[in-house]
């Protein structure tokens, strides 16, 4: 517990410095399935959209902090009616965490006012590692951050299970999203519970079918056991969303500014045959 503490005492902006380092780094030393260009003008767009989180982060991350804290010092929480061993309500409060932001992350691709900035996200059509910072700040803050609240107002998790669930969730993401080769038997073991890259990069297919499917962060078991899995050959995936194809909607500014446009949704045509159980 007390290396725990001292992992979770690290400011989570070094750690995320850390992971872009490293995943970045190692798409521009190996082969990659993409071939992608101008991969310094591309980490340079989504990075300003870390930047802004930060700063936002810092007044809306206390409000969170202190809503959750008022909500256990109340006892408020399906947590607080059992005696659990401490690892066993980490390790559950966790899982809370994800299945909550699973179904948040749905919500956002089927109400249409939340899509209006989930879809900045969705955007990127040259997904590599720093499509981890591509989120609209007010979705992450407003919309996910009020997840994490709801999530403590129901089951009485607490800021240091949450700090964890981050961290894990940081790992996570980064791993998905890298442009980089995994090996496939992992789908078939780790990918029977977890969120797996290829798991993730169907959620990233242009093509809506797929689009709205793997919603998951960390347990793919969510959708697995919800009826939203989907797999597809990785040499048949399209990456963003048509409607924002073209090279000027792919700046900062734009994308930021995007959700408060009326951008018409482009479906697409190009469907291959979904696979619901390649297991």
């Amino acid at each position: 517990m007390d290396f725990l503490n001292k992992l979770l005492g690290i400011n989570p902006n070094y750690i995320v410095i850390g992971f872009i380092a490293f995943f970045f780094s190692l798409e521009q030393i190996t082969k990659t399935p993409f071939t992608f260009p101008s991969r310094i003008k591309h980490l340079l767009q989504n990075i300003q959209f870390q930047l802004v989180l930060i700063i936002l982060n810092l007044f809306f991350v206390t409000f969170q902090v202190f809503i959750i804290q008022w909500l256990n010092s109340q006892h408020i929480g399906l947590l607080y009616l059992f005696e659990l061993p401490l690892w066993v309500k980490l390790c559950l409060s966790v899982a809370l965490y994800d299945i909550t932001a699973y179904w948040v992350h749905r919500w956002t691709h089927r109400i249409p006012l939340l899509w209006r900035f989930h879809r900045v996200h969705h955007s990127d059509t040259t997904m590599d590692s720093s499509t981890v910072f591509r989120f609209h700040p007010i979705e992450l803050l407003l919309v996910f951050g009020t997840g994490n609240i709801l999530t403590a107002a129901l089951f009485g998790t607490d800021v240091f299970s949450m700090a964890l669930y981050y961290f894990v969730l940081y790992l996570f993401f980064f791993v998905q999203h890298a442009n980089l080769h995994y090996p496939s038997w992992l789908n078939s073991t780790l990918g029977l519970l977890f969120v797996m890259p290829d798991h993730h990069r169907v959620h990233h297919q242009q093509d809506q079918y797929y689009t709205d499917s793997n919603y998951a962060d960390v347990f793919i078991l969510w959708d697995r056991i919800f009826g939203t899995f989907k797999i597809m050959p990785i040499d048949k995936m399209k990456y963003g969303l048509a409607e924002f194809d073209e090279e000027d909607k792919q700046n900062f500014l734009y994308l930021m500014r995007s959700p408060f446009v009326h951008i018409p949704r482009v479906h697409s045509n190009k469907r291959q045959p979904a696979q619901t159980n390649p297991d």
